[in-house]
């Protein structure tokens, strides 16, 4: 049995809790606050320069939008010591992954966040998965950040990760639960489709016509009725082998906070566009795993 603390100790130790409340509040702050990754990668070019400027970062002329990021973050780690970042998992074949970033539409950029093997098999994490906590600067031989502390999968719980069953041991059942596509009744275009061709959830569907029917345009319109529909389901809108302006337009028109818009343009090799396919889809899968309706526009194949 434990005897009682002197006052020396009884002060060292009130002194370390003080130490860990405080850094707890300091990264609860973080968190919420101008040192996520995720909301610099948000932020316009003409943004992220007027905040190197608030950062004192100098030399920023001519710099790629993702090398800016890495330098401004670089240089609010050195006055906070904590940073927090999020993306989604991508596991390479030699054990390691990175989080990449749908701002980024899953490319491999500067401020990807390294996680290690370890860190992979403790979690069970795969492919697919959104990864949120602690993370970083890289040291002197590094080229990357490094997540530190797994804080969320799938903005849960690390320890619900044990109890979801894995999408491939799931039960594929027929569609019971209907997609309603109207929203406003002077929108003729998604009444019609639940009129002609009622979708359900966990179903797939073709839309077949000859160019410039309009096909991109319904696809978009669709898209914005789930999001109107149905706040709680995510939407991901695939576009591979498309125009850079049509991947711009489209997200000016539906990318919202339950909507992402992930592109390989045509001036992608293959292997890029098959690499973007898979990212979109696994990172679908992991979300039904986590109980969430997600519905996937695909223009075109």
């Amino acid at each position: 049995m434990k005897g009682p603390l002197s006052l020396a100790e009884e002060l060292a130790e009130e002194a370390d809790r003080g130490a860990r409340d405080e850094s707890d509040d300091r990264y609860e702050k973080i968190k919420q606050g101008e040192i996520h990754i995720a909301e610099l990668q948000k932020l316009s070019m003409a943004e992220l320069i007027e905040e190197a400027r608030k950062g004192n970062v100098t030399d920023v002329a001519g710099m790629k939008k993702q090398d800016l990021i890495f330098r401004i973050l670089k240089e609010r780690v050195k006055m906070n010591g904590l940073m927090y970042g999020e993306g989604t998992l991508e596991i390479l074949p030699d054990g390691f992954g990175f989080l990449r970033s749908p701002d980024y539409h899953y490319l491999s950029c500067p401020d990807d966040i390294y996680v290690s093997p370890s860190q992979i098999r403790r979690f069970g994490l795969q492919t697919g998965s959104t990864v949120s906590g602690q993370i970083r600067p890289p040291k002197e031989n590094e080229r990357y950040f490094a997540l530190l502390r797994v804080e969320a999968i799938n903005y849960q719980d690390p320890n619900l990760m044990s109890t979801k069953i894995r999408f491939d041991d799931l039960t594929p059942l027929h569609p019971d639960q209907r997609i309603v596509m109207e929203t406003d009744p002077r929108e003729v275009a998604t009444r019609v489709v639940d009129l002609i061709t009622p979708i359900g959830f966990g179903q797939r569907g073709l839309i077949v016509s000859p160019p410039r029917a309009g096909k991109t345009i319904l696809l978009q319109k669709m898209a914005k009725a789930v999001l109107v529909n149905y706040p709680d389901a995510y939407v991901i809108m695939l576009l591979i082998d498309e125009r850079p302006e049509e991947v711009t337009d489209m997200e000016r028109e539906v990318k919202s906070k339950n909507c992402e818009v992930i592109s390989s343009t045509f001036d992608e090799p293959s292997s890029r566009h098959v690499q973007v396919s898979e990212m979109v889809i696994e990172k679908a899968k992991r979300a039904v795993e986590y109980g969430t309706d997600v519905i996937i526009f695909l223009d075109s194949i």
